[in-house]
Parts: structure tokens; C-alpha cells; sequence
């Protein structure tokens, strides 16, 4: 297969075109209550061409190696048609051409578990949330997915790679006096699928804290300082400025240009914020993206100050920036865009949870997310779980916590970072121009905000 993708790469006579197939297992499974409600195994095998002629893509996909030749002739022929008609030419970045070839350790490979033996594990998991009393569903979900990558482009790059992920999410559910509290515990790396044995307390906590989300009191709306857990942070970074970052939101908006120019301060020395995609086992790492590009540790804010964002190599040339190895694709049926690996607020130096709480008259302490939305630069998160902090002691628990605020005046008011950092990694994934879900991971230590403004009774 290296010998007939290279050549018709370097054969295409376009500008620049690259090929790309994917090779993929998967397994996964779903309980609703009960019931084991899906069972599923799936190979999926594709490619596709992507050539660039006169500043112009041609975009095509195809199922079967034999017909590659032909769908770089469309690809090709399709750039050509559209630069007839297209002012705005694109410019990739330069790059050193890699040949690599990267191996999956057997030892992570899950399809050597038994289906059998992911069914009955996870089948406890969910009856051990369903025995809880007070708990009158559940919703468990679990996949993994182990994939061959090769990537050939008409500079010269190989890429021959092979990868797993995959993810856990299990929500336990308890309705009482017409008030439904929902809890959610999560797991997820390319790691193996050791990582998913003995969760049992995961999925107990899950369940008692649902059952007591049901007597929690509504909280009373208003500005409050809040102090948000490593996974709500986590979310926050990711989901607000995380996509604020990527290359192809700035350069396709002037005002986003202007508002994120390098050496703009945006919060106080103790604010560092970077993606990276090296950290081995998370579902963000990847050692080289879609565009046969080597990852990196990118910076993005360096106490306080934005130095960076995350590129591809198109959004990179335009920009007349570095390509930071952040071009991914959801699959094969679509072309590598700007997108995050793992997203993470750094440590900060005032100390333990302790110790960001203690002064804190009346505030809320928000934990964990249960969906949300941005808009730019503005958001709105709703809290898994939160808690009132009184007198400086986190106090009862309350519910409907929903956080929104415009990014920038966040991280302006970020008054405390702590130094207990936590990487999460999930089931879920990221969205973005139809693409979803993308594995990606965030990581933060406890923060503390002021005048955030929640929506209550």
C-alpha cells in the first residue's frame, strides 16, 4: 500500500495533495436501565484525497484502495474547477516531511478482551448503581476503537500509525417529588482497557450523590465567587477559550484578530493555559496529527499573557504562523481542521482547595459539567453537582447551578489557582463543523472566579 499511495500522491500534478486511510475496530455497548440495549461490533475501512491547485481544495473519499488512482484525478480536477471562482487562495505552512511507522503496544489492544467479559463488567457497573436506593434508572455507555492510520502526501511524508481509545460515561438518575437529579461518572485513555476494572465506588458515589441532588434546594440566582473543580475548569478552558485558539476561529474573524493579539494580557501572572498532545494514555495524545504534522506542547496564555494558538497547516499559512500538529479529523469521510488535543489551566500557587475556600464568605462550589454552549467569546455551563460555600466551609448542597459570563472578564477574574492539577478523560468528545466526537482531554487544578454570574430561582 506505500508504494501505490506515495506514488499517486507525488503522480497527482496538483500543487500539493495528501491521501489518507483509515482502518478501523470497534466495539460498544449501551444499557438504558435494565436493559442491555445495544451491542455493536463494526470494521470500517476508507480513504481520502485531499489536493490543493492554484490555492484551491479538492476534497474526495473513497472505500477501496483499487480506486484511489481515480478519486485523485476528481480531487484534483475539482480544485482546478474551483479556482476559477474562488478569491481567498490557501497557503499552507512549510513542514519537514516525516516518515514514521508507530506500532500498537499488544498489551493495550482491547479487542483481546472477550466481548463477553466487557459485557458482564460493565453489566455490574450499571446494576450497582440501579441497587442503590432511591436510583430509578441509569444510562451507561462503552466503546473502544483501535485504528490504523497511513498518511502519504506529495512532499515525501509517511505515516504509517496505529492507535486505540476509548471511553466510559455512566449517568445514575433518581426521580423524587417531581424533582429528577442526574449524576455522571466518567472514564476514558488509550491506555487499554485495564483502566475500566474495579470503578465500583465510581459508580456508587455516582448513585448516592444522584439520589441526594433530588432534596437539594434550587439556588438562589445572583453573582457569587465561585470555586470550580479540576473537571468543570477543565471544560471551562476547553469549551471557552480552548476554541477561541484555534486558528481557523481567528483568522476568519476580524474582530477575534484583534481582541487575541499576541502580548494581550488576560489574567494574572499565575494564569498558564497550553494544549498539547504528548502526554502518553490520554485520549488527547497523538504523536502526529492529521497532517502528517509532529505534535508539540503549545502555549497559549504564559502567566497571564496570550503567546500562542493551535493551527493546522493552511490556517498556520495564513496567518503567517507555525503549524502546532493540531489538525485533526474526525474520520476519513472529512478533510483535518484547527482542532484541541488536551486543553489544561496550569498549577497555580495559592495552595490546596483548603485554602482557595477559607475566605470566601458566601460563594459556590461547582463541580463537574452537564452540558453547555458558547457563542464566541461568551458561555453558559450547567454544573453536575455544586455546593454552597458558607464561612469559608463548603455547606449544602444546591441544584440548577448554571454558570455564564464572556470569557475574557473570566479569566480577568480568576483570583486563585490552586495546585492539585487533574487530567479528566471521558466517553464523550469534542464538536466542531460536523465533527463529533473527537477524543480530546482537559486538565486543571481547583480555580477560584469572582462575580460569576449564576442563574437560579
Amino acid at each position: 500500500m506505500k508504494e501505490t499511495l506515495t506514488a499517486l500522491a507525488r503522480g497527482s500534478g496538483a500543487d500539493y495533495c495528501e491521501i489518507r486511510v483509515e482502518d478501523s475496530w470497534q466495539t460498544s455497548l449501551a444499557y438504558t436501565g435494565k436493559d442491555l440495549e445495544n451491542v455493536q461490533e463494526s470494521h470500517i475501512f476508507g480513504g481520502n484525497v485531499r489536493a490543493l491547485v492554484n490555492g484551491c481544495w479538492g476534497f474526495v473519499t473513497f472505500n477501496d484502495i483499487e480506486g484511489a488512482a481515480q478519486r485523485v484525478k476528481e480531487a484534483v480536477s475539482n480544485a482546478r474547477a474551483a479556482s476559477a471562482h474562488v478569491k481567498d487562495r490557501s497557503v499552507l505552512a512549510p513542514v519537514a516531511p516525516v516518515t514514521a511507522e508507530v506500532k500498537l503496544d499488544g498489551r493495550l489492544d482491547p479487542r483481546k478482551v472477550p466481548l463477553k467479559d466487557k459485557i458482564d463488567l460493565f453489566g455490574a457497573y450499571n446494576g450497582r448503581m440501579l441497587s442503590h436506593e432511591g436510583v430509578t434508572s441509569t444510562s451507561l455507555r462503552y466503546f473502544d476503537k483501535v485504528t490504523r492510520l497511513c498518511y502519504t502526501n506529495s512532499e515525501g511524508a509517511w505515516i504509517d500509525r496505529e492507535e486505540t481509545d476509548s471511553g466510559m460515561g455512566g449517568v445514575a438518575i433518581s426521580r423524587r417529588n417531581g424533582t429528577t437529579g442526574r449524576v455522571a461518572t466518567s472514564e476514558g485513555g488509550r491506555d487499554g482497557f485495564e483502566r475500566y476494572r474495579s470503578l465500583e465506588l465510581k459508580f456508587a458515589e455516582a448513585a448516592k450523590d444522584a439520589v441526594e441532588t433530588t432534596d437539594a434546594k434550587v439556588i438562589e440566582g445572583g453573582s457569587y465567587t465561585v470555586v470550580c473543580d479540576p473537571h468543570l475548569a477543565g471544560v471551562f478552558v476547553h469549551e471557552a477559550f480552548g476554541h477561541l485558539s484555534e486558528g481557523d476561529n481567528v483568522a476568519d474573524d476580524e474582530r477575534m484578530r484583534e481582541i487575541l493579539k499576541f502580548g494581550r494580557r488576560f489574567g494574572g501572572d499565575y494564569l498558564n493555559i497550553w494544549d498539547t498532545g504528548l502526554d502518553k494514555g490520554l485520549r488527547g495524545y497523538l504523536q502526529y496529527d492529521d497532517e502528517g504534522v509532529p505534535t508539540e506542547r503549545t502555549v497559549l496564555i504564559d502567566k497571564g499573557v496570550l503567546v500562542g494558538r493551535l493551527h493546522s497547516r493552511e490556517t498556520a499559512g495564513r496567518m503567517k504562523e507555525k503549524p502546532t500538529g493540531n489538525a485533526r479529523a474526525i474520520s476519513y469521510r472529512f478533510p483535518p481542521i484547527p482542532r484541541m488535543r488536551n486543553t489544561c489551566i496550569g498549577k497555580g500557587p495559592h495552595g490546596s482547595f483548603n485554602d482557595l475556600i477559607k475566605d470566601i464568605k458566601l460563594g459556590v462550589y461547582a463541580m463537574d459539567a452537564f452540558g453547555g454552549q458558547t457563542n464566541g467569546e461568551l458561555f453558559t455551563f450547567t454544573a453536575g453537582q455544586a455546593f454552597m460555600i458558607r464561612d469559608g466551609k463548603v455547606a449544602e448542597r444546591v441544584r440548577d447551578v448554571t454558570l455564564s459570563g464572556n470569557v475574557f472578564d473570566t479569566l480577568r477574574n480568576i483570583t486563585g489557582i490552586a495546585s492539585d492539577f487533574h487530567i479528566q478523560d471521558g466517553a464523550g468528545g469534542c464538536g466542531k463543523a460536523g465533527q463529533m466526537p473527537l477524543p480530546v482531554s482537559h486538565g486543571s487544578p481547583h480555580i477560584r472566579i469572582k462575580d460569576v454570574v449564576i442563574g437560579g430561582r
